[in-house]
């Protein structure tokens, strides 16, 4: 079958490559579709410190179970359409014993650590698939495991009706925070670089947007969120904050970037900085929020490229053109 394989930072090609077996308590999905997200591109330039190498990437997708290995429990049939959480959780050392599996000790995830999806099939354990409701498309259903980050994310901030919330960065991540801290009640503000990613950014709900902190009129924010990674940006979520405000750090960042924040504000101003890193236990409140129609799924995919294509799908994330790009690895 054909897939794209890293054979080491930098090195990027499409080939063919076994197909996959599905062992004990697994089965293999035929790919429908398959997000690229930032952690592809570190993935791809070697900035993600767990991934070994060679790996096949793609982590956010969704396809047709066409074989089912040994022991294999949950009613699971040939032909059942599932999205797939990539969470490969340990379940025995003392952060997975103390419910927080996403800090896994031993962690791992489907094609971030070991072979993913930008490929034609991927066995995974079934342990880790969810039933795609009719409605949705696999390319919708690819979108869940973003959604699914987002509400992990949420839960971690705690935002409650009525609050004033910035958001920090239009593009997919930004857009379903958007969607779901508006869906809760909130007030969403929100603020991107480029002007052109905006406009959805405001008929998705977003009460006032711009290119900069600077350019909105509303200031003292209850909660920010950062979904760039950028240090500045982080930095001036951080300063827009009102007394007694919460910043989320949810973008990914460089392993060394650094930022600078006042600590006597962070003292004086009880303002509480909290991370939030991937998924945890938050997969079928995705598919729901996703089914439901709280999160305009098909809005946010921006460009559909097939397997060959793979490397312009990066360039297109790398060049923050794109909302969402996926990568239909059928159509190659």
């Amino acid at each position: 079958m054909r897939a794209v394989v890293i054979d080491e930072p930098g090195k990027i090609r499409v080939t063919d490559v076994p197909e996959p077996e599905a062992g004990p308590g697994q089965v293999v999905v035929e790919v429908g579709a398959c997000g690229v997200c930032g952690t592809d591109l570190h993935i791809a330039a070697g900035e993600f410190p767990p991934t070994p190498y060679p790996i096949v990437p793609g982590h956010e997708f969704a396809g047709t179970i066409v074989a089912l290995g040994p022991d294999v429990v949950g009613g699971w049939a040939v032909g059942d359409k599932v999205a797939v959480d990539p969470s490969l959780f340990c379940g025995h050392c003392r952060q997975c014993r103390r419910g927080r599996g996403n800090l896994c000790e031993n962690w791992n995830a489907t094609g971030d650590t070991v072979d993913g999806a930008f490929a034609e099939r991927v066995a995974v354990p079934a342990s880790t698939c969810y039933r795609l409701p009719e409605k949705l498309n696999f390319q919708q259903g690819a979108l869940i495991e973003p959604v699914s980050c987002a509400v992990h994310g949420l839960r971690r901030l705690g935002v409650e009706v009525g609050e004033r919330v910035l958001v920090v960065g239009a593009g997919t991540m930004g857009l379903i925070m958007s969607q779901l801290l508006i869906a809760g009640g909130a007030q969403v503000s929100v603020v991107d670089l480029a002007e052109s990613k905006l406009g959805l950014a405001s008929e998705l709900g977003a009460v006032e947007v711009a290119t900069s902190t600077k350019g909105l009129s509303r200031r003292g924010f209850d909660a920010a969120v950062d979904a760039t990674g950028a240090p500045r940006a982080i930095e001036d979520a951080f300063d827009a904050l009102d007394r007694g405000g919460r910043l989320q750090v949810f973008g990914v960042a460089d392993g060394d970037a650094t930022i600078s924040l006042s600590p006597f504000r962070i003292y004086n101003d009880e303002i509480r900085i909290v991370g939030s890193m991937a998924v945890l236990n938050s997969y079928g409140e995705a598919v729901d929020l996703v089914a439901n129609g709280t999160i305009s799924a098909g809005r946010l995919i921006s460009h559909t490229l097939p397997l060959d294509d793979f490397e312009q799908a990066l360039e297109l994330v790398r060049s923050g053109s794109a909302t969402k790009v996926q990568i239909l690895p059928s159509d190659s």
